[in-house]
């Protein structure tokens, strides 16, 4: 009997950490590489069109900065597409979680 319950304790227990994990996960997200490289590669466009500050140099400047913006455009689909997959994930395995907590 008393093996019972702490197996029971510790299946509840379990389920606590994973969907506490589960929700930090959905939360904090994570950064992948190509996300990195586009971050870098639009401050890098930013820093050079900041530079470009003359009369003469302005439309190499409007270009890197249209480039920059193309760029955030392309992060912020990226993001998106990340957060949908997540959003899914946690659906899924929330469910799953609910049922075990349920039953």
């Amino acid at each position: 009997m008393a093996l019972a319950a702490i197996f029971v304790f510790l299946l509840v227990c379990a389920v606590h950490v994973l969907e506490s994990m589960l929700d930090l996960a959905k939360k904090r997200g994570s950064v992948s590489d190509e996300q990195v490289k586009l971050r870098v590669a639009i401050t890098q466009l930013l820093k050079e069109s900041s530079a470009l500050s003359t009369p003469s140099t302005f439309a190499q400047a409007a270009k890197l900065k249209r480039l920059a913006a193309a760029k955030e455009k392309e992060l912020a689909k990226l993001q998106q597409s990340d957060i949908k997959g997540k959003q899914s994930l946690h659906e899924k395995y929330g469910k799953v979680l609910k049922a075990t907590k349920v039953s």
